[in-house]
């Protein structure tokens, strides 16, 4: 039986999602009356406050009516006032950390704040690297990546999916084999047609999103290896030959990008640069015919970065 509020399954056996409520009233609210737009206010300016309130404590303190408080929740597509809190909470659950109002913007001339967050978070995750990931890892990964006839690599998600990319750039410098890809149907037509030879880097900060992993038990049933650069304890890291997990705590401030990055970035670059040594001198040969390509089209005489 359906109860107030609560999500259906559709034919497909998949949860309708909630809906974002938080946005729905910023959205509607032009087109409130009056007493439904204070009602707005007193939700929108505490919002745990609007969750845990009863409906009299919320009209009391937007100086309406409780009927008032109903209709505000029916204008803004809710079932009535306890659909309206449900969705509220869920929204609550989701970004608390994005409705609190943050430190403001230090100022020019004094931006210690944000140098040492930023820095400091930077600095912290490289640490972690350098302590917690075993050199024999590496070595064992590189030797996988060196000796696999294709590599695929792969993320979802902002930071995952830029971090495979990168580390596509970063092998094929060297020769490999490398391919990268985004769309999760993709990912496993892609997958379905790997060999024994083959190899699979799977990026994910938390190690437990659904489509990577699928992909990389998709990869391991063909019997290709697998890399997972993820956290520890993690279902991805549970199921990949090698396993470079770190763990990164974050710095609570939803405006400064996560910390987890920095630390992947470094294993990516001890990865690359064990492989660049296990393919020598081939590897070697593969980066004098890029530097030669690229100092050729730009006409210059001033080296760029030699690793790049």
């Amino acid at each position: 039986m359906r109860t107030e509020g609560s999500a259906d399954a559709g034919s497909d056996g998949f949860s309708k999602p909630i809906p974002d409520i938080l946005s729905i009233i910023k959205d509607s609210y032009s087109e409130l009356r009056p007493a439904e737009r204070r009602v707005a206010d007193v939700v929108l300016a505490d919002v745990s406050f609007a969750v845990d309130a009863s409906n009299a404590d919320i009209a009391r303190r937007a100086e309406a009516s409780e009927p008032t408080v109903t209709r505000f929740c029916r204008a803004i597509g809710c079932d009535g006032v306890r659909d309206f809190k449900l969705k509220l909470a869920q929204s609550v659950v989701v970004g608390r950390l994005y409705l609190a109002p943050g430190e403001p913007m230090p100022p020019v001339s004094d931006p210690s704040p944000l140098w040492s967050v930023v820095f400091g978070e930077a600095r912290n995750a490289i640490s972690a690297v350098e302590r917690g990931i075993d050199p024999a890892d590496i070595v064992k990964a590189a030797e996988l990546v060196a000796k696999a006839h294709q590599v695929l690599v792969f993320g979802l998600g902002g930071s995952s999916t830029a971090l495979a990319e990168e580390t596509r750039v970063r092998l094929f410098r060297y020769g490999v084999m490398a391919h990268t890809y985004s769309d999760p149907y993709i990912l496993k037509m892609t997958a379905a047609t790997l060999k024994p030879n083959d190899l699979v880097i799977a990026i994910s900060g938390t190690g437990r999103t659904k489509e990577v992993i699928e992909v990389v038990e998709l990869a391991r049933h063909y019997r290709a290896k697998a890399i997972g650069i993820t956290a520890p304890d993690s279902e991805l890291a549970a199921i990949c030959d090698v396993k470079l997990t770190v763990d990164i705590p974050e710095y609570p401030d939803p405006l400064k990008p996560t910390a987890s990055r920095y630390a992947f970035m470094v294993i990516i670059d001890l990865i690359s640069s064990a492989v660049g040594y296990a393919l020598d001198p081939s590897a070697r040969e593969t980066l004098r015919r890029i530097k030669y390509t690229v100092l050729s089209h730009r006409k210059g005489k001033v080296l760029e970065p030699l690793g790049d």
